[in-house]
């Protein structure tokens, strides 16, 4: 486990914040696009099991088609697409029909950029370092994802549950035996406050998704670190909820997505380990 702070190279860390630019810019495929193409795949199972033909369609994943404006087609060039430098300077608007671009695709390569930086910084040019970039990247992209539609999915969760595990073959950030009880009561533990909800109200409190996220936090930070996980992100999660329900007025029976929190006190935990450990008083 890491336990010091490194203070990396300032060229290091340069170098960490333009890639997280980069890494920035392909998250946004990402959160666009992978639920779509999870929406095209169970409708291609849908029908499969009716015993029916699938309905032709064009590639569509992670490179095909190459990215264009969703109001009027525009292919986006190369020089269009530069990371948050090409929406400043086309001041956030398509340059063929001048529909506005979300700011919410610099945000997220902006964000991206800083964690980066921030993750070398920690940790250093190391395993650490590298796995932090990581797992900031996974739980950027599930973090809008599940705004977006209320979904984790599985092909993102699962993967980074078994990369916390790998590299904890190797102690990085846990011990392996506490990752692997972190996996196994990062589940188990929102799965029975799941069905205890359900069992009271007759309704669904989250989704598995959920379940699966905390999994791979517990995975990545070892069994120590979820009570503090679990604390932050519910009590952030109801700060925001009750927010939303007076401010906003966001009916009550509109469901809100867990996960965004559960990642915001993912990385909480990531860069303070420390001291959540000694507030909580565990190791």
């Amino acid at each position: 486990m890491i336990e010091t702070l490194q203070h990396s190279a300032p060229l290091a860390v340069t170098a960490a914040a333009v890639f997280g630019l980069l890494l920035g810019s392909f998250l946004n495929v990402v959160i666009h696009r992978v639920p779509k193409m999870l929406e095209r795949a169970w409708a291609a199972e849908a029908a499969e099991l009716r015993g029916e033909e699938a309905p032709p369609s064009e590639r569509y994943n992670l490179v095909v088609p190459h990215s264009h404006c969703p109001a009027c087609g525009h292919r986006i060039g190369a020089l269009e697409n530069i990371p948050l430098v090409s929406w400043l300077l086309q001041r956030g608007k398509c340059t063929a029909c001048g529909a506005a671009i979300p700011a919410r695709y610099p945000i997220v390569e902006l964000a991206t950029a800083v964690l980066s930086a921030v993750a070398i910084w920690r940790f250093g040019a190391t395993a650490a370092g590298l796995g932090a970039v990581v797992l900031t990247a996974f739980l950027i992209a599930l973090t809008f994802i599940d705004f977006d539609t209320h979904l984790l999915p599985d092909n993102m969760t699962l993967p980074l549950l078994w990369l916390g595990l790998l590299l904890n073959l190797w102690g990085v950030f846990a011990p392996l035996p506490a990752a692997v009880i972190g996996a196994m009561a990062g589940y188990l533990s929102l799965w029975t406050i799941y069905w205890l909800f359900k069992l009271a109200t007759g309704k669904e409190g989250m989704g598995y998704g959920d379940f699966k996220l905390l999994a791979a936090l517990g995975a990545w930070f070892g069994w120590t670190a979820l009570p503090a996980v679990i604390l932050l992100a519910s009590v952030v999660g109801a700060v925001v909820g009750v927010a939303l329900i007076v401010v906003a007025r966001h009916g009550r029976e509109v469901p809100i997505p867990f996960g965004p929190y559960l990642a915001g006190a993912g990385l909480l935990a990531l860069y303070f380990r420390e001291p959540l450990g000694r507030l909580f008083g565990i190791g």
